[in-house]
């Protein structure tokens, strides 16, 4: 009898656990890196220094877009600027980092 309550209580508890670890994002994926905002400046520059060709993008262009698989060219982002891992491109003259494996823009650097 004490165990299946024990298991009872579990059972209730198991989903109240998995919603507490997923509170980074509301579809439960870890939160995606942002540069911080006292980078930004220097990284800008260092994006005008490399003088990268801006991919022309017709959609409207907004964290969490993916970009096509050709066509764009992505860049590694210094490890200076803290978001080591990730890339770089320009979109609509807009720097943008973005998810390699996945190409998904994680942050508009503006």
């Amino acid at each position: 009898m004490l165990r299946n309550v024990i298991f009872a209580a579990g059972l209730v508890l198991l989903p109240a656990t998995a919603f507490a670890q997923n509170q980074g994002q509301p579809n439960g994926l870890p939160e995606p890196p942002s540069m911080r905002s006292e980078m930004v400046p220097r990284f800008k520059q260092y994006v005008v220094t490399q003088r990268p060709t801006s991919f022309t993008y017709s959609q409207p262009l907004a964290v969490g877009t993916v970009l096509p698989q050709q066509g764009v060219v992505y860049s590694e982002v210094p490890a200076e600027y803290g978001v080591s891992g990730y890339r770089y491109t320009v979109v609509n003259e807009h720097p943008v980092l973005v998810e390699p494996s996945t190409r998904r823009v994680v942050q508009i650097i503006d």
